[in-house]
């Protein structure tokens, strides 16, 4: 795990094998944070990092187009369709047996994490380490 992840209590994880419906296995909640998939084949390889809410001025969150569970489930990725379509089909592509995602709430009455920041430092730590980000992030 991420050392910048370990304040937040508000977490869940789930499996999702390529014939499984993602909108029936995510668990992620409404709230506002980041989530991380992982190839978890032969070994546990992260390739996605995204995130979802927006801290304003005041310090109020808004949250654009549902929270986590939305954004995991029906967020657009690898083509203009949600993710409970992309990801099996590039599942399938790549060969990728089971993703493990595992999802964090970062903003809420007792921790004020900023959704994207928290995803930056993720990403930032993952290309120290590998001198690139997640195969499955185009760009930050």
């Amino acid at each position: 795990m991420y050392k910048e992840l370990e304040k937040f209590k508000s977490s869940n994880q789930f499996s999702l094998t390529v014939d499984e419906s993602l909108e029936e296995k995510c668990n992620a909640s409404d709230g506002s944070g980041v989530f991380l998939v992982y190839d978890v084949a032969d070994k546990k390889e992260l390739i996605m990092v995204g995130s979802t809410g927006t801290v304003q001025n005041d310090g109020t969150l808004k949250i654009k187009n549902g929270g986590l569970f939305e954004k995991i489930v029906n967020g657009h990725q690898f083509a203009k369709t949600g993710r409970k379509y992309s990801w099996p089909a590039q599942m399938k592509i790549e060969n990728i047996t089971t993703l493990e995602v595992v999802w964090y709430e970062t903003f809420t009455e007792e921790v004020k994490g900023i959704p994207t920041a928290v995803e930056g430092q993720v990403l930032q730590n993952f290309l120290d380490e590998n001198g690139k980000l997640p195969r499955w992030n185009v760009a930050f």
